[in-house]
C-alpha cells in the first residue's frame, strides 16, 4: 500500500535542491504533493523542531515516499529512477552514468552548498560576491568538462539526473548576477532544457508557495 500513496514533497520554491526533486518528479509523471517550508519566514520554518523530525539537517528538500523519508536530492532522484517507469535519468553505460554523478556531484556539492540560505546569512554583507566567486569558481570548471561531454544535454542527447541539477544551478547564477554568457556551453544547455515541459512545470515561478510578485 505505500507505494500507491502520493509522495509528498516537503520544499521551498526557490530552492535548487527542491526544484531537483520537482523536475524528476516530473519527468518521471510521478504524482505528488507539495508542502511548503519557507526557508525565511518565522526565522526559517526548517529550523522547527516538526521538520527536524523529517530532516535532521533541518534543509530541504525531505520527501516522504514508499513508506520512508528521504532528505538528499541526489538520494531521491536515484531512488525514482530504481523504482519507477519512464526514461532514465542515469544512462545504462557505465562511463555516461559516471559522468552524469560527476557533474551532478560537482554542482551539488562544489557549488551549490556554498550559496544556500544558511551559509550566506552568515557571510553577511559580503555575501553577493562571495556567491559570485564560488559560482565562477565552479563554473569554470564545469564549462571544461561539459565541452567534453555534452550533446543536446549535459551528457550526449538524452537528459539526466546532470541536466536536473544544472539548471536550478544556473537560476541561482542569474539571481547572484553572474554573467553566464562567459559559460556558452553552461548557457545553451540551460536554454534548451527549459524549453521542456518537466523543467517548465518545476520552476520557482510556478509553484504553490511561490510569491505573487514571482509569479510567471
Amino acid at each position: 500500500m505505500a507505494a500507491q500513496t502520493k509522495p509528498v514533497l516537503h520544499g521551498y520554491f526557490r530552492s535548487s535542491c527542491s526544484w531537483r526533486v520537482r523536475i524528476a518528479f516530473a519527468l518521471k509523471g510521478v504524482d505528488y504533493d507539495q508542502v511548503p517550508v519557507n526557508l525565511i519566514k518565522d526565522g526559517g520554518q526548517q529550523l522547527t523542531g516538526q521538520y527536524k523530525a523529517l530532516n535532521p539537517m533541518q534543509q530541504v528538500p525531505a520527501v516522504e515516499i514508499d513508506g520512508i523519508i528521504l532528505s538528499q536530492s541526489l538520494a531521491v532522484i536515484q531512488y525514482l529512477d530504481e523504482t519507477r517507469p519512464g526514461p532514465r535519468l542515469l544512462p545504462a553505460d557505465p562511463k555516461k552514468r559516471a559522468q552524469v554523478r560527476m557533474i551532478s556531484d560537482l554542482i551539488a556539492s562544489g557549488i551549490q552548498p556554498l550559496q544556500n540560505v544558511h551559509i550566506l546569512q552568515k557571510i553577511g554583507a559580503e555575501k553577493l560576491q562571495w556567491a559570485q566567486h564560488f559560482i565562477d569558481r565552479g563554473f569554470k570548471a564545469l564549462e571544461e568538462i561539459l565541452k567534453k561531454t555534452a550533446g543536446k544535454c549535459c551528457v550526449g542527447d538524452e537528459i539526466s539526473m546532470a541536466d536536473i541539477c544544472l539548471v536550478p544551478q544556473v537560476y541561482n547564477a542569474e539571481r547572484y548576477k553572474v554573467d553566464v554568457g562567459q559559460y556558452p556551453t553552461i548557457k545553451r544547455l540551460n536554454q534548451t532544457l527549459l524549453e521542456i515541459d518537466a523543467f517548465k512545470v518545476s520552476h520557482p515561478s510556478c509553484q504553490p508557495d511561490t510569491p505573487v510578485d514571482l509569479q510567471a
